[in-house]
């Protein structure tokens, strides 16, 4: 996996953080419609990156005549952690790159 590769899920985490944290930002809302990220491979076969965002149109819960949020808080917890172990082994390959980088301009300086 090169470094190009190990950016790409960053990134594709970081859109998956932000639409998890819009479905439990509004699980209060109202008829509140959750979204969740589709990852595919990147391009050669290399990395994962972002396919689509899809809305769930599954109806909420009904209280009192009202339709509350279909978010479902403990699949998008399930989602934060997935995004946080993503990062975190990504962020490893970014470094253990910096670090081949740097002791390689060490010898040929």
């Amino acid at each position: 996996m090169g470094i190009e590769s190990a950016a790409q899920a960053v990134s594709a985490a970081s859109v998956a953080q932000q639409v998890g944290a819009n479905n439990i930002a509004n699980v209060n809302t109202d008829e509140f419609k959750a979204s969740s990220v589709a990852f595919e491979e990147g391009p050669g076969g290399n990395g994962v990156r972002v396919s689509d965002i899809r809305r769930d149109d599954s109806p909420g819960p009904v209280i009192n005549g009202v339709e509350g949020s279909n978010t479902d808080i403990g699949r998008e917890m399930v989602g934060l952690m997935r995004n946080e172990h993503m990062v975190g082994a990504n962020a490893a390959v970014v470094r253990a790159h910096e670090e081949m980088t740097g002791h390689l301009l060490n010898m040929v300086v």
